[in-house]
């Protein structure tokens, strides 16, 4: 199944915790039951995107990893 995002924000060439902090912004910005698509290269943000999503409540939807980028989606609840 494709994801498609409402909302696509890169956070690559920055590191822990500024992916967090980005995702937290657009996710303010977002409307409720919008997907966002953040983009990272850190590795630190496979363990710290679902565990933000699980403190704020927002629905983590997974990843993949492309050419060592990682596409995290989360859906705006």
């Amino acid at each position: 199944m494709e994801i498609k995002p409402d909302i696509v924000h890169d956070a690559t060439g920055t590191y822990c915790p500024i992916p967090i902090t980005e995702l937290a912004k657009v996710m303010k910005k977002a409307e409720k039951g919008q997907i966002v698509e953040l983009l990272a290269d850190d590795e630190g943000a496979i363990q710290d995107v679902p565990a933000w999503c699980q403190t704020t409540g927002n629905e983590y939807l997974g990843y993949k990893e492309e050419d060592g980028v990682y596409h995290f989606y989360i859906r705006k609840v």
